[in-house]
């Protein structure tokens, strides 16, 4: 699986190091010294990460401006800057993660394996299987539609309807694979012509089925993408019903929708979350996908656990799922269960915060629930 990056850096010594880097992850890489002979790069070739300097902020607007008009417009973008408190101007730009200089080869090792887990993820979850099955289709004035599905992914499929769809449609949709029962999502029309023919994204697939169609997936198709590896060297250092923040060298974007995995003696947490802060080089914080009594429960029997074995230090996975772009992700739990959740709320008011008034208030609210604990 060759990936393809494009530095758009004027010092030597910085694309020196990120070079080594990337060699060592198996990455292609372009270099350009100036940013005005990027536009003609990216005509040329379709890169899958963006290595930009951020200091010259017009510059690197104007890099990402014309990646986001290429073929390269799902990019990861990768920015450096020499001032820290710049980093929440570079991610306004579009940089998905930051790099401080002097880069390090550590510190850029750690980011752009991060990247290249969700490089992967991304890969994977659009992989398309050919699979010519009957499917129902329902929007609006039409209650039901036969079609024919053509391919299908974790991330949509293609379809020829019986009668034509329109681009940006939603639609119901109703199918099902060999020996499974009937899936159902609702999905959006992402391009479609006047024979029928159009390609669907899901919009909102329930967790269970998807993973039902993303183990039928891997059983019929030999080419499907290896999944992306999960995070190393990470630790959960907070813990709510709602979210938890984990201290990572390798923190993904924000909006990235990851799964988490933690294990304490012979109990097992497993869940769904959205990163809502991002910290370069420290940590993120992740809010659940806690929609069930279920799943709040699990997460509470989890920390009553912790709690009573204080001894006990929780392993943590993380494995990204897909990056997204805002917060309309269908992820956040309910306002009521924010008014009662500080780590949560402290989640969600991230973005009027620094990162150092953030950890401040991080490590106030640990002392404070140490204080109630041993009360």
């Amino acid at each position: 699986m060759q990936f393809q990056a494009l530095l758009v850096l004027t010092d030597n010594s910085v694309a020196e190091v990120l070079s080594h880097v990337l060699a060592k992850l198996q990455v292609d890489r372009d270099l350009c010294a100036d940013p005005g002979d990027a536009a003609p790069l990216l005509e040329e070739k379709c890169f899958d990460i963006i290595l930009a300097d951020f200091d010259d902020s017009h510059a690197a607007a104007q890099v990402i401006e014309n990646v986001r008009h290429s073929a390269s417009k799902n990019a990861i973008a990768v920015g450096l800057l020499s001032d820290p408190s710049q980093v929440r101007s570079a991610f306004g730009q579009g940089a998905n993660f930051v790099l401080y200089k002097p880069v390090k080869n550590e510190q850029a090792l750690a980011s752009l394996r991060a990247a290249i887990a969700l490089l992967k993820s991304e890969r994977r979850r659009k992989f398309r299987v050919p699979v010519q099955l009957p499917v129902t289709l329902s929007w609006q004035d039409a209650p039901e539609v036969e079609g024919i599905m053509l391919d299908v992914s974790e991330d949509g499929m293609d379809v020829l309807s019986a009668q034509p769809l329109q681009g940006s449609q939603n639609v119901e949709v109703e199918f099902s694979l060999p020996d499974l029962t009937q899936l159902r999502a609702r999905a959006q029309v992402v391009w479609a012509n006047t024979n029928g023919q159009a390609g669907l994204q899901f919009v909102d697939f329930p967790e269970e089925e998807r993973e039902t169609l993303c183990a039928w997936l891997s059983a019929n198709s030999q080419e499907l993408p290896a999944e992306p590896e999960p995070l190393s060297q990470c630790k959960v250092s907070d813990l709510s019903l709602g979210g938890c923040y984990v201290e990572t060298e390798s923190p993904f974007p924000r909006y990235t929708k990851i799964d988490l995995c933690l294990r304490a003696a012979d109990l097992e947490l497993h869940t769904n979350g959205i990163v809502r802060v991002m910290h370069p080089g420290h940590g993120m914080g992740v809010e659940f996908a806690s929609r069930t009594s279920e799943q709040r429960s699990q997460v509470e029997r989890f920390i009553e656990f912790l709690i009573s074995q204080s001894e006990v230090t929780p392993q943590l996975c993380v494995a990204p799922k897909c990056i997204g772009f805002s917060h309309d992700d269908g992820h956040s739990s309910s306002n009521q269960d924010a008014v009662q959740d500080d780590l949560l709320q402290l989640l969600r008011r991230e973005e009027n915060m620094t990162q150092e008034e953030f950890l401040a208030e991080l490590r106030g609210q640990r002392r404070s629930q140490a204080q109630a604990t041993t009360a």
